[in-house]
């Protein structure tokens, strides 16, 4: 069974909260299922590869988290 994940044409997009420079950026891309993240300096460097499921869990604790620091 091959568990490599062929990313050669995933679609990639920068954080909305990034800050529009090329310095803190992550990127992600939708893949099957699968949540791909990279630093955009390394393009080529290492991936972390999320399900989606465990990805939107994290997205609504970072959301969660942020509302709370908004209103509190």
């Amino acid at each position: 069974m091959n568990r490599t994940l062929d990313l050669s044409t995933a679609v990639w997009r920068k954080s909305s909260y990034s800050d529009g420079g090329q310095t803190n950026c992550v990127e992600v891309a939708n893949c099957s299922g699968t949540v791909p993240v990279r630093d955009s300096k390394l393009r080529h460097g290492p991936v972390l590869v999320f399900g989606a499921s465990p990805w939107a869990s994290f997205l609504a604790g970072v959301k969660e988290e942020s509302s709370e620091h908004i209103s509190g």
